[in-house]
């Protein structure tokens, strides 16, 4: 769970123990012959780094904090897809950096690795199975989250197979906006349906491969294939922000549009991505 409160103290306790915890378990996979493993896991345990929490078991689960968490009142919890562990963290952590730096001082970001990801080729990555699994732990730590920052505008901002989680997880939570990018869809028909207060985005890179992905639905003995309605279709109703032409993994390059507007959304200043994204609005 998170800690009791978000001071600075009380946050650096928790990520001193927190690095701990990694360079103990760097220790282990140098002892078992997991170089990767064990240099990936150092990376983690440098002394900047900050992480409110981390597993080791599986893939690895860890929810890291770029930006000084204590003082926030913007916080993004960022929520990847597949094929993302531990060993290939590099990625999901240097979009946090980038979002981050958009958001600027009193911005958070939280990149939220708390589930083991499907394989980005595999057929779990194209059922609901595992988020249907991993809704409980999202939800929890969004819970714990607002308690301690009651006052800040928390966003989720999900990605690929990312997005099929936070739709499942969205009914009941207490943010603000649900970013979804790259997404193949959600399994819902429409936004309505995911029973939320917050605003849900959605957005589409021109050179993402996600497009090319059936829409549909397929319905087999035991199993569910497929996620539905395009989230940037007019059909599912979000509200569809400009994404530039970059590629699925691209979505949080820095320079890109699709930074520039995802962080719009999460500083509050959504209205600016419904423009041209790229002169209407200074940030």
């Amino acid at each position: 769970g998170l800690p009791h409160a978000a001071t600075g103290p009380v946050l650096a306790g928790r990520y001193a123990t927190t690095r701990a915890d990694m360079a103990a378990a760097a220790r282990v996979a140098d002892d078992h012959g997991d170089r990767k493993r064990a240099e990936a896991l150092r990376d983690l345990a440098a002394p900047h780094r900050t992480f409110l929490t981390f597993d080791g078991r599986g893939g690895g689960r860890t929810v890291e904090v770029v930006g000084d968490l204590a003082r926030a009142d913007r916080i993004a919890v960022l929520v990847p897809g597949s094929g993302t562990s531990v060993d290939s963290y590099w990625r999901l952590r240097s979009g946090a950096v980038a979002l981050q730096r958009r958001l600027g001082g009193r911005g958070a970001v939280l990149a939220w690795l708390g589930y083991r990801t499907p394989a980005t080729v595999s057929l779990a990555a194209t059922t609901p199975k595992r988020a249907e699994d991993t809704v409980p732990a999202l939800r929890t730590f969004v819970r714990e989250l607002t308690r301690l920052k009651p006052t800040a505008r928390t966003s989720l901002v999900c990605h690929s197979y990312g997005s099929v989680i936070c739709a499942r997880a969205a009914s009941g939570l207490r943010v603000a906006d649900i970013v979804l990018y790259g997404s193949p869809g959600t399994g819902y028909d429409n936004a309505a349906e995911l029973h939320t207060r917050a605003t849900v985005w959605a957005g589409r890179s021109s050179g993402d491969w996600v497009a090319d992905v059936p829409h549909t639905e397929l319905e087999l003995p035991f199993v569910t294939v497929g996620f539905g309605t395009d989230p940037v279709s007019p059909e599912f109703g979000a509200k569809v922000f400009p994404a530039g032409d970059g590629g699925h993994s691209d979505y949080l390059k820095r320079g890109s549009l699709s930074l520039r507007n995802i962080a719009r959304i999460v500083a509050g200043d959504g209205s600016c991505t419904q423009q041209t994204g790229d002169t209407s609005c200074v940030n």
